[in-house]
């Protein structure tokens, strides 16, 4: 037990269990069906805080209270908002040529994803399938404040994606100390792959999403008498959500990793359901793309559903690790 302890990072007298339950903590599966179970994952995601705090300290001031975590971690959030906010600042003083160039650039039929499509569209035989209506899109400004908040809006979430490495940065360094050295060894990059994984999922959905979900919606009409001009701010929450929404959506693969370490899911569950899962990400794309053919909606629904295939091989592997530690303990 110890040894399988060590393993897993637990620090030797902090043990996630009492000392008259461990025999209880890891039991293989009864019906010899799928990898071994950990039955005490509960207590365990109860205690974790607790022994998470117990194991960060300080190698030249020795142990930390809860206060001096409390206290270090304010400094942590001080700081990523600190980033946030000169990140915000100057996308503040440009703000005209990012709404100019960046925001309304989707909207417009030479946009250069928009013209991509098209081109590889008549390049596979389909034709204009791929290729966006020239609209017109025209937004409206209904408040006399609104154009002022979204000012502050577009600088405080251009700030927030400029500064979001150093946000992740700032948290690793407050969770970096809670983690044995094998942890570490098995954490190199993250900071980079998290970071990847975001700016990837807001290009995602600045490039593909956006473009296709302003000419959807601008085309699709119940009547010529009805004139489509929505405000401003409704667009912008709009672009907000698949970008910076996109962007933490492609973390998955990350989640899915520490959900599985912990024992709340296996990659025997995520296989059990990859067909549901395969039919939302399929309804998804189906509202989001502009047209009905199968070559659109697979534009959309293969980096959202490699995302999970990712998922599930992820936790396989650390699956297949757990056992092997379980079985070299028992």
């Amino acid at each position: 037990m110890q040894r399988f302890a060590e393993n897993q990072g637990i620090t030797p007298g902090l043990s996630c269990c009492p000392a008259n339950l461990c025999d209880l903590c890891f039991q293989t599966n009864p019906l010899k069906k799928g990898p071994p179970l950990l039955i005490f994952a509960p207590l365990y995601g109860k205690m974790g805080l607790l022994d998470f705090i117990s194991k960060r300290k300080k190698e030249e001031k020795g142990e930390m209270s809860f206060i001096d975590h409390l206290e270090e971690l304010r400094w942590h959030v001080i700081r990523s908002v600190i980033a946030v906010l000169v990140g915000a600042i100057a996308v503040f003083i440009y703000v005209k040529p990012i709404v100019k160039n960046i925001i309304f650039a989707p909207t417009r039929a030479d946009f250069i994803s928009a013209k991509w499509m098209c081109s590889l569209g008549k390049n596979l035989g389909i034709e204009e399938a791929l290729c966006f209506q020239d609209i017109q899109a025209k937004f409206l400004s209904t408040r006399m404040t609104e154009q002022f908040i979204s000012h502050f809006t577009v600088a405080f979430v251009g700030g927030f994606i400029v500064a979001f490495p150093y946000i992740f940065w700032e948290f690793w360094r407050f969770v970096k100390p809670a983690l044995s050295p094998k942890e570490l060894k098995k954490t190199r990059g993250v900071i980079f792959w998290v970071s990847f994984l975001f700016f990837l999922g807001v290009a995602f959905g600045y490039f593909v999403l956006t473009p296709f979900m302003v000419n959807f919606y601008f085309s699709y009409t119940l009547s010529d008498q009805i004139t489509i001009m929505p405000s401003f701010a409704d667009y912008l929450e709009n672009l907000i959500y698949t970008t910076v929404g996109i962007g933490i959506l492609f973390q998955m693969p990350l989640l899915v990793m520490v959900l599985t370490k912990i024992g709340i899911i296996t990659a025997r569950f995520l296989r059990k359901y990859r067909r549901h899962a395969f039919v939302i990400i399929l309804i998804a794309a189906a509202i989001i793309t502009p047209s009905t053919d199968p070559f659109s909606l697979t534009i959309v629904t293969i980096p959202l559903y490699l995302l999970f295939e990712a998922s599930i091989i992820i936790a396989s592997r650390i699956n297949k690790r757990q056992e092997k530690e379980l079985k070299e303990w028992s």
